[in-house]
């Protein structure tokens, strides 16, 4: 009996790795092409979960890149004011909305904020990242150990690049590239 109950624990525990596996590669879909991103748990546990959560709901597709700034990030995931897709759409409001799950606390790591590395977009209060994110397209050390660094582009980073850039200054995007879908590969 023993024995049957510590195979099925076993059994149990390779299956669930492997289903926690195949979440930490995901498939960001832009009308350039598409875009394969690695997630870290192991860093950003609960961060990794709210972006995985929001993006097997579909609250991710049609969400705006509402804040593009050259050389140094893309940000989006306003899934409130930023989802083109719902009634709620303001171009005027995206990037002051998240979703209706409670913010999240920081969880600051040592990656370091490089090229391709996904992190979460935060007000002044370090706790107060909800559902918005950014895409380094460049290094921004001064990040690293402020805001919660949870994912990498390992393939497809020349169809980031290609996102639409906004004012030189504020990052503003008049007529914004948009998320088509996010999912586990």
């Amino acid at each position: 009996m023993k024995k049957n109950f510590y195979l099925f624990i076993l059994i149990f525990s390779l299956v669930n790795t492997n289903i926690i596996a195949q979440n930490n590669l995901m498939i960001l879909k832009l009308s350039y092409g598409d875009v394969e991103i690695e997630l870290y748990p192991e860093k950003a546990p609960n961060h990794v979960k709210r972006f995985i959560e929001l993006s097997e709901s579909g609250k991710y597709d049609g969400v705006v890149f509402h804040r593009v700034i050259d050389g140094f990030m893309a940000q989006t995931g306003d899934v409130k004011f930023g989802n083109s897709k719902n009634a709620d759409f303001n171009l005027s409001l995206a990037g002051t909305g998240g979703s209706d799950l409670p913010n999240l606390k920081a969880e600051f790591t040592d990656i370091a904020h490089t090229r391709g590395i996904l992190s979460a977009a935060r007000s002044a209060d370090p706790d107060s990242a909800n559902s918005q994110f950014f895409i380094c397209f460049d290094s921004a050390p001064h990040l690293d150990r402020q805001y919660s660094a949870f994912g990498k582009v390992i393939k497809g980073m020349e169809f980031v690049d290609m996102i639409k850039k906004g004012d030189p200054n504020s990052g503003s995007v008049s007529d914004p590239d948009k998320i088509i879908s996010i999912r586990s590969k």
